[in-house]
């Protein structure tokens, strides 16, 4: 591993989420929401575990890293720019006209993005076939899909979950983003889920329940899923929609809404009164790493 401690990671996250909201007040629209509960699980995969290299966004052996739930667009260009897959001043741009950062990801827009993603429900089943793929190629990949909750309550999620047991995907981590709260309301009150972990467990799946803000939790369950042989591999992280913004979150208002200049001022004021030094963390890697140099 790089190396990171948890306060190092706390600090690139909580940096993360002051620029995704930066970023949507700009753009007037976004999803707010769902980038701040999601910001925690990204940073530790980004920065501790996927073999990447920026400059070669398409390295075959790179590991590949899916967001299902593409609303969440913000976040995963935010800690793409900050890994120096393109220039930071691309984020400004977000969801103008002609820019490479849309509203959802656009794999053949955006370096590093690896799906183009955003009608939910379809994001485990392309990390599914890529999966499959590094299998029949004999290719040591691993491949990590982020689901959102609310996209869970999709039958093709399922398809695919049967799909993943069947062909002894081991070489594929999903991890759900259980923040409890989608566009139109808690999701039990939507289409409840539980007993969710049990459900993964009976499709075949090897199941952890996790904190999904603290680094010691995630840093476990993603180190335990690297070692199953013969399943797929499932992490249930509990979060928070709106993480580290107290007015934002629980409120599903917030999936899908701009925040004015003076709801960004008092945000990014709560965010910076997290923050702490921590050296060079939030620096951008450069060169392709992973088990083989971490």
């Amino acid at each position: 591993m790089s190396g990171y401690t948890d306060e190092q990671l706390a600090q690139i996250s909580n940096e993360l989420r002051e620029r995704v909201l930066q970023m949507i007040a700009k753009a007037g629209s976004g999803h707010p929401g769902g980038s701040l509960s999601a910001a925690d699980i990204m940073t530790y995969l980004f920065y501790e575990v996927l073999r990447l290299d920026p400059q070669h966004p398409k390295w075959p052996d790179r590991d590949r890293f899916i967001l299902a739930k593409g609303h969440a667009a913000p976040i995963l260009y935010a800690i793409l720019a900050k890994r120096g897959f393109f220039p930071e001043a691309w984020l400004d741009t977000l969801r103008q006209l002609g820019s490479p950062l849309q509203g959802h990801p656009s794999m053949k827009d955006t370096p590093g993005v690896e799906a183009s993603t955003g009608s939910l429900g379809q994001g485990l089943s392309f990390g599914v076939g890529v999966a499959l793929a590094g299998k029949l190629d004999q290719k040591d990949y691993r491949v990590y899909v982020l689901l959102g909750d609310g996209e869970v309550q999709e039958g093709q999620v399922w398809e695919a979950a049967m799909a993943a047991a069947k062909f002894r995907l081991d070489n594929l981590t999903a991890i759900l983003d259980y923040n409890g709260v989608q566009s139109d309301g808690k999701v039990p009150d939507v289409m409840p889920l539980e007993p969710l972990a049990d459900k993964w467990r009976a499709f075949g799946w090897a199941v952890w329940e996790i904190d999904g803000h603290n680094f010691a939790d995630i840093r476990r369950a993603v180190t335990e899923a690297r070692g199953v042989r013969g399943q797929p591999a499932m992490i249930v992280a509990h979060t928070v929609k709106g993480k580290g913004v107290s007015f934002m979150e629980h409120r599903a208002e917030w999936h899908g809404k701009a925040p004015s200049a003076a709801e960004l001022a008092t945000a990014l004021t709560e965010l910076h009164a997290h923050r702490q030094p921590a050296g060079d963390a939030g620096a951008s890697g450069k060169g392709r790493e992973g088990d083989d140099q971490q």
